[in-house]
Parts: C-alpha cells; sequence; structure tokens
C-alpha cells in the first residue's frame, strides 16, 4: 500500500529520495549478511576441528591420568599443588559491527612451568599434565569460536529482518508512492496542458 501522501513535486523529490535510500539501505545490509555467514561457517569449519583435537587429547589425557593413578597411587595430593589458572584474558575485534570475543592465555603464567615436584611423581604424571594442559588452551580456543558463531548467528538473523523489511515492505510501499504522485502529477499536466489548448483556441476564436 502506498503512502497517502500530496501529489506534488516536492513529496515527489522526498519519496524518491527515501526510495534511493532504502535500496542503498538494502545493498548494505544484505552486503553485511553475507560477509557475516561467510566469517560464520569459517568458525563452524573450525569448531568442529578444535572439537575433534579435544576429544583425542583428552582421551590421551585421562589415559595417562589413569596410568599416573596406578603408578603412582591416588594422585589427589599432588594435584592440589597446582595453583588457581588465573591465566585467560578476554577481548575483542569487530566483524560489520558485531562485537565478536577474543580468548588469550597470558603467556606469563604459563612460562612459570611446572607447579609440583618432579621427585614424588614421574613421566606418566607429566604426561598428563601437559595433555590436560593442552586441552585447557584448546577449550579456551573452542568457547572463542563458539561464543563468536552464536554472536555472528544472531546479528545475521537481526540483519536478515531487517533487510527483508526493507525489501517486502518499505522499497515496495516507496516505489507505489513515487508512481502514484508521478502518475497524479502526470494528470494533473495532461489537464492543465488541455486547459491551456482550449483557452488558446477560444482566444484564438475571439481574434477571428
Amino acid at each position: 500500500m502506498a503512502v497517502q501522501a500530496v501529489p506534488t513535486k516536492g513529496n515527489l523529490m522526498t519519496f524518491k529520495k527515501s526510495l534511493s535510500l532504502a535500496r542503498t539501505g538494502y545493498e548494505l545490509l544484505d552486503k553485511k549478511r553475507n560477509i557475516l555467514v561467510r566469517e560464520m561457517m569459517t568458525l563452524i569449519d573450525r569448531a568442529s576441528e578444535i572439537q575433534d583435537k579435544i576429544d583425542i587429547t583428552y582421551s590421551k589425557a585421562y589415559l595417562a591420568l589413569q596410568k599416573a593413578n596406578i603408578t603412582l597411587g591416588y594422585i589427589d595430593d599432588i594435584a592440589k599443588t597446582v595453583p588457581t589458572d588465573n591465566s585467560l584474558k578476554l577481548s575483542y575485534r569487530s566483524v560489520m559491527g558485531v562485537e565478536i570475543p577474543i580468548v588469550t592465555i597470558d603467556e606469563s603464567m604459563e612460562e612459570k612451568g611446572i607447579f609440583y615436584g618432579l621427585g614424588s611423581t614421574n613421566a606418566t604424571f607429566d604426561e598428563a599434565y601437559m595433555c590436560f594442559r593442552e586441552v585447557k588452551i584448546l577449550t579456551a580456543d573452542l568457547a572463542e569460536v563458539e561464543n563468536s558463531v552464536y554472536r555472528l548467528a544472531d546479528a545475521i538473523k537481526k540483519t536478515q529482518k531487517r533487510a527483508n523489511a526493507l525489501k517486502n515492505i518499505m522499497i515496495p510501499r516507496f516505489e507505489e508512492t513515487v508512481k502514484f504522485i508521478s502518475d497524479a502529477l502526470e494528470e494533473k499536466d495532461r489537464e492543465e496542458f488541455s486547459r491551456l489548448k482550449v483557452i488558446k483556441a477560444q482566444k484564438q476564436k475571439k481574434e477571428e
């Protein structure tokens, strides 16, 4: 349905400008959606790769932990010597206005090395420790990717909704209004032209 507007040249220019802006807005939103979709698909593939690595590393870690428990006995006391991990850091990057998290691990914390005594442990415990350390890094990567995918999916949904509103509602409405005003002005011009012809004919008749 066309927007109700008085058929004037001023209104015609106004609605033509609005139509142009709506079309430009739709094109920009469509480009944004495509970029976000490509970014999301790349992250989904990456998430799948990380998840596979985590599954494999967890299997190795728990196998090494079982061996450590067998060779060293219950290692709960040794595990307690490892301090609370505060190495995770969170920042953000922007993709087409969407805030994407970046999860990193403070290298200075990692460089402190092993926190347990080597004299009371063995190689299987070392292997378990290194495997779980790798799992921690992979889990941080996976958390970053999965949260990014969620945010991108939400942004894509909102962008698509806005693009659809422009394409299916606003643009057709402006097009109808521009056509309505243009047709009305053309009809008015034809009427004015006919009126002038009649006046001219009457004038010429009087002069004769």
